[in-house]
């Protein structure tokens, strides 16, 4: 036993990826030893990054892809596709646990693959692969062994129907990180988001785009998330989100249409479908805006997903806009959380999102008061708000 003031703390070393949106999401990249797992819809794109990844990482030290799911042949056959060079990968197609195991002390790889830990099946235990019992004993084991050798390893995980990691919730809590892969399997565009993460912060976002060599990192995210019009158009508002260290700009569109049914719908995609019925309500109640009698579609472009309440501005003026079909004003962007009561509550890190909107162009902003910077932005108007009612002026 020690105490805790005289353990030395030194910062953990990064083994960078290669692929620098990857290494953002991983907190600067891998640590030895490190369990990561990864997790999204098949298809999606999780077994051609690592294999991306492990190729630039092969030219630094010795790296172990163990395919469970496919051929070797198979493997081959995407490498080449992707023209990734496979010439410091070795590759092991098995899916029992100890010959796993035995290769990974034998061989002493810097950065192991395991696709997929569903596959996996230790010998000890009666139950079949993919079962609960056998998903925690072989990720305890192959945790176990990473821990003691410094082998640094990436388990891909199934993803159930509603998109979360299949299997025991026990296997979260067992490795170090966690990333999702999101985004629609028919557009081009894949974010990765890291959920945990023991050495760098959650909730940072990495955005590739998906071409015939593979995925490619996006130097400028936010121009994806903002639809090129023609002309101005009424239900469009671009928002500021921040996405771990990231400012990001998105637009938020809505239509607001009459309702045929007796029951209103109310669909919002990307953005949290509870706060969309609080917001109507807040305008009904405090700025006089009813919507009782039509319908409402919310979406963020880009397939983005936008957790923050500090949409709510942002939605409430493209609801706004949509409902007289004006547009709001070219060149603008808004952010901030509204609260029931009315008012508009500032977002953390209002700078670095008010910055990011300069940077790209944008000349006009609307946020809560208590986010003004202090030194004015250059190209940039700032409009402050206090309360929900102050934004319908946005429009007059």
């Amino acid at each position: 036993m020690r105490r805790l003031s005289e353990i030395e703390a030194r910062e953990q070393a990064r083994n960078p990826t290669g692929i620098e949106e990857f290494d953002r999401v991983l907190g600067g990249g891998l640590v030895a030893g490190a369990v990561v797992l990864i997790g999204g819809d098949p298809g999606i794109g999780k077994s051609t990054l690592l294999l991306q990844a492990l190729a630039s990482l092969s030219e630094r030290g010795p790296v172990l892809y163990v395919t469970g799911e496919e051929s070797a042949e198979q493997v081959a056959l995407r490498a080449q596709r992707l023209g990734v060079s496979g010439d410091g990968v070795d590759l092991l197609a098995e899916i029992r646990l100890e010959q796993i195991t035995q290769a990974l002390v034998e061989r002493q790889p810097g950065v192991a693959v395991i696709d997929s830990i569903q596959t996996l099946y230790s010998g000890e235990l009666t139950a079949a692969p993919g079962s609960v019992s056998q998903v925690r004993e072989c990720a305890a084991q192959l945790t176990r062994i990473a821990k003691q050798t410094g082998i640094t390893l990436i388990l891909i995980g199934h993803v159930t129907k509603d998109g979360a990691l299949a299997g025991p919730r026990v296997l979260e809590h067992i490795v170090d990180t966690v990333l999702y892969f999101e985004g629609d399997t028919h557009s081009s565009f894949r974010l990765v988001r890291a959920i945990k993460n023991r050495f760098g912060a959650v909730n940072e976002l990495g955005v590739f785009a998906m071409t015939d060599r593979g995925l490619r990192g996006v130097s400028n995210p936010s121009a994806l998330f903002l639809a090129g019009h023609s002309r101005e158009v009424a239900g469009s508002c671009v928002m500021a989100t921040q996405e771990g260290t990231r400012p990001l700009l998105v637009e938020v569109q809505a239509l607001v249409d009459t309702a045929h049914v007796p029951n209103p719908r109310r669909l919002s995609v990307g953005l949290e479908s509870s706060r969309l019925a609080m917001l109507l309500a807040v305008l009904h109640r405090h700025a006089g805006i009813a919507t009782y009698d039509q319908d409402v579609f919310v979406n963020a472009v880009g397939g983005v997903r936008i957790m923050e309440p500090a949409a709510d501005l942002a939605v409430a003026l493209a609801i706004l806009s949509s409902m007289r079909d004006r547009p709001l004003p070219a060149g603008l962007l808004a952010f901030g959380e509204i609260g029931l009561a009315g008012e508009i509550r500032p977002a953390p890190r209002g700078q670095e999102r008010l910055r990011e909107a300069a940077k790209l162009g944008f000349g006009l902003a609307v946020v809560p008061r208590a986010n003004l910077p202090r030194q004015p932005i250059e190209g940039l108007r700032i409009q402050a708000v206090d309360r929900v009612e102050d934004v319908l002026g946005v429009l007059a």
